[in-house]
Order: structure tokens, then C-alpha cells, then sequence
């Protein structure tokens, strides 16, 4: 029995942009001292061979253990409320009794009722953030009732923000009709009960959001701890620590790196947009028609479901300039050099992945927190662009052209490269050289395992 190492349970959001971060820091935490549990569904359970080293994975339910797929979000989350408290209460008894105590639960913002687990169990407990700091401050104070919905005026003024346009904010606060239980999760379930936390992590590091990150501390126990991607692009301190380690898409490594390498140096397009975000036919046919016509060779992910919504015979016609797979090892295309630019929907993941690896961007945001990251890749940031719709919504051939030129070539392409180097350098720093992101992580493990 291990008695020297504190021991965490981690917990995500069974979806591949939560799983990925939280890994990412579990493997972080581990190098530092503390034993590691990751807890996911028993679907997914199902599809997990080996996470990485000697990290434990054990299963809970969230009621729906053959898979959620067609399920409503507000049925599919109260089930897993339900299930997921007394099968995570379970396992925690469990490894008690094996003499495994758990001295700390850190979970999924998206799971909420994981605090009250905690506390029924006298186990301490840290709320995990996967999007920014400048997001969560937004439903923060939406949350709060300090920023009123729906929104009365066309710009908005939050404390540690610039200043935001309506359509700078998240959809779930500009235009939280649509998809209404998944509004009420990350808008308000989410945030109802963090003071109550012992801390909060956030994905990002403290020179990428300094003064958002001020002034959410003032009243939180926030810590920076990214950015939380493989060890190998950044600090290097993980051995061979160069994917992330669990993928519920199959990517396809070989095809994508060995094109990349018969291409020259940063003159390949990267396009893609996640693994949730879902392009209309109309702006698959006019981003289609921007890379075909474009200078530039391009790598383009469309996952399997999206694939129907390809012009006809475009893969085939676009063969010997561009090459078309359903998924790939992200981080070892970004990090790749001939990469020049990423069309991206600005994820926090792809995004703060891009900002990294120091690869320019052109942001095409979809919904959920994008329109905000991408607010802030071309005004705060500056290492990248924005792409503009038109009246319907669509980003059309020829903008999406121009924007290929601005950034690959001429004077804002050159600054846009310089600024994406800084952060680069900024990234790499503040976990190689004592940044905030390490010496939080630090500080955290050694107070758990001292206490």
C-alpha cells in the first residue's frame, strides 16, 4: 500500500475536448508526485486499452452505459447527475477500502455535482475549467445577475475584459435560445458553486489572461495551469510524452506527417474545426472552393459525419494539392514545419494549441466560447485574423482566399508570425522556466501531499 503519495481522482466530461486537457494535467501532476485515478464512463470505458504509464482508469456510470447517442443534453445530464453521484460515491468507497484513499477529486466544470460528492465524503475538491478565463468570467458574471440576459445593449464592459461586442460573447450568452440545457450547464449549473471549491484550475497560463486572471482572484481560488498540451512541444520534461494519449477518433498519423514532409517550409493550410462543430453544405462548398482556388496546398480534417457534405469530386480534383483525412494527432501537425496558417473554429484546445506551437491563425467560430477566443486571437493576442461572414452567416470562397493571402504573405502576415512566436516563447516559459502555470501546479501537489 502507497502511503507517501497524496492520490487524486480525476474527473472529465466524457467528450474528447474535456478528456484531452484534464489528461494532459493528470500526467502533470503525476510527474510531480501524486497518484493518479481517472474515473470515466463505462461506454467509454469500453474503448480505453492503455491512457499512459501508470495512471488508473476506472469506470462510473452515467446511466447510460451502451452509449448516450440521440438522448437529449437535459435528459442525458440529470441521468448522469443521478447515476454519476452514486456510482462515483461507490468507487471512491471502494478504493477506500483497498487502501487506496482519495485525498482529492478534481472534476469537469461540466459536472457540477461532483462538489457535493466530496463534501458528503469529507474529500477536498478542485473544479476543472477547459475554456479560458476570459469565457468563464463572462457566465461568471452572467451567473451573478451582473451582466443581464437578454442583452439590452450592443457592447458589453466586464471587469478584467477589453471591451466586448454582443457578438464577441459566447452563443450561450448572446443567443442562448437554441440549445437551451446546454445554456443552463455552462452559463449557470457550472458556476453556481465554485466558491464552495478548494480550487479552481484553469486551462491557460497566466500571461495569456493576466488581468482576467487578477481580477477572477481576488474572490477565487483560481490557479493557471496550462497550457495543457503534450509535454514534448513544450518543456519536454515528460519523456516521449507527444500525444495525449486517448483519441475516440482514429487518427490517421502516418498519412497526414508523411504528406507534411514532401511539402516546404510553412506553406501547407491546416484546416479544422474540432470534433463537435458542424459546418452547413453552403459553407462546406464555399470553404471548399477558398482552398481549391487558393495558392496554397492545404490538410483538411473532416470527420466521418461531415464528409457527405463535401462538393462531389472534390477530393478526387483537389488530389494533387491538398490532402483530406477524417482525424489527426493535432499537436504533431501544428507543431510541423510546414505549416503555415490554421483555419480554425477557435476551440480553446485548437486554439490554445495554435498559440503554442506559435502557428497564425484565421478564426471561423461556430458557436459556444469561439466567438470570444476569436475576439481575442486578432485584437489581444495578435496572431491571427478573423474571416467575416456575410448577412446569412457564410464565410464566402473569396473572403476566405484574401484572409489565406493576408496571413501567408505581405506586412500584417509578418507581424501576425513575430506575435505568434512571443507566445510561443511565453508558453514554453511559463512551464519550463518557473512560469505561474508550473509553480501552481507545484504549489497544489505539494500541499496535498504535505496535509
Amino acid at each position: 500500500m502507497e502511503t507517501c503519495r497524496a492520490h487524486c481522482l480525476i474527473l472529465p466530461f466524457p467528450i474528447q475536448g474535456h478528456i484531452n486537457p484534464m489528461l494532459q494535467f493528470s500526467k502533470r501532476l503525476q510527474h510531480e508526485g501524486t497518484k493518479i485515478t481517472l474515473a470515466t464512463t463505462k461506454s467509454l470505458f469500453k474503448t480505453v486499452n492503455e491512457v499512459s504509464g501508470s495512471i488508473s482508469v476506472k469506470a462510473i456510470s452515467d446511466g447510460y452505459d451502451e452509449g448516450a447517442n440521440g438522448i437529449a443534453p437535459e435528459i442525458y445530464l440529470l441521468k448522469f447527475q443521478k447515476v454519476g453521484s452514486e456510482t462515483l460515491t461507490e468507487l471512491i468507497l471502494k478504493l477506500q477500502d483497498l487502501g487506496r484513499p482519495v485525498d482529492c477529486i478534481i472534476y469537469d466544470a461540466f459536472l457540477p455535482w461532483c462538489l457535493d460528492v466530496a463534501k458528503d465524503l469529507g474529500v477536498r475538491a478542485g473544479v476543472f475549467f477547459t475554456q479560458s478565463c476570459a469565457v468563464n468570467n463572462i457566465y461568471y458574471h452572467v451567473r451573478k445577475g451582473l451582466l443581464k440576459l437578454p442583452l439590452e445593449a450592443t457592447e458589453v464592459d466586464i471587469p478584467g475584459l477589453p471591451p466586448l461586442l454582443a457578438s464577441d460573447l459566447p452563443s450561450f450568452v448572446s443567443n442562448p435560445g437554441p440549445y437551451p440545457a446546454t445554456s443552463q450547464l455552462v452559463v449557470h449549473d457550472q458556476m453556481e458553486k465554485i466558491e464552495e471549491a478548494d480550487w479552481i484550475f484553469f486551462n491557460t497560463f497566466y500571461k495569456l489572461e493576466e488581468k482576467v486572471n487578477d481580477w477572477m482572484a481576488t474572490t477565487l481560488p483560481v490557479k493557471t495551469i496550462g497550457p495543457t498540451i503534450p509535454s514534448m512541444y513544450l518543456d519536454k520534461r515528460l519523456v516521449d510524452d507527444k500525444q495525449y494519449g486517448l483519441n475516440l477518433f482514429k487518427p490517421m498519423t502516418n498519412a497526414c506527417v508523411s504528406w507534411l514532409s514532401e511539402r516546404s517550409i510553412s506553406s501547407v493550410v491546416y484546416v479544422a474545426f474540432g470534433s463537435l462543430a458542424e459546418l452547413d453544405v453552403v459553407q462546406m462548398e464555399e470553404l471548399s472552393w477558398g482552398l481549391r482556388t487558393s495558392n496554397y496546398h492545404f490538410l483538411w480534417v473532416v470527420r466521418e459525419s461531415e464528409s457527405k457534405k463535401l462538393p462531389k469530386d472534390f477530393v478526387k480534383e483537389t488530389f494533387d494539392k491538398g490532402l483530406i483525412i477524417s482525424w489527426c494527432p493535432q499537436p504533431e501537425v501544428l507543431a510541423h514545419k510546414s505549416i503555415g496558417c490554421f483555419i480554425t473554429h477557435c476551440g480553446w484546445n485548437s486554439t490554445l494549441e495554435a498559440l503554442s506551437l506559435g502557428v497564425p491563425m484565421i478564426a471561423m467560430p461556430q458557436w459556444t466560447d469561439q466567438s470570444t477566443n476569436a475576439k481575442f486571437v486578432k485584437d489581444i493576442w495578435k496572431m491571427g485574423i478573423k474571416a467575416q461572414p456575410d448577412e446569412n452567416g457564410i464565410v464566402r470562397r473569396d473572403a476566405i482566399g484574401q484572409c489565406l493571402i493576408t496571413v501567408m504573405e505581405g506586412e500584417i502576415g509578418q507581424e501576425i508570425r513575430k506575435n505568434a512566436k512571443k507566445w510561443k516563447d511565453l508558453a514554453r516559459q511559463a512551464l519550463e522556466e518557473g512560469g505561474s502555470s508550473d509553480e501552481n501546479t507545484k504549489d497544489f501537489v505539494s500541499k496535498l501531499i504535505q496535509s
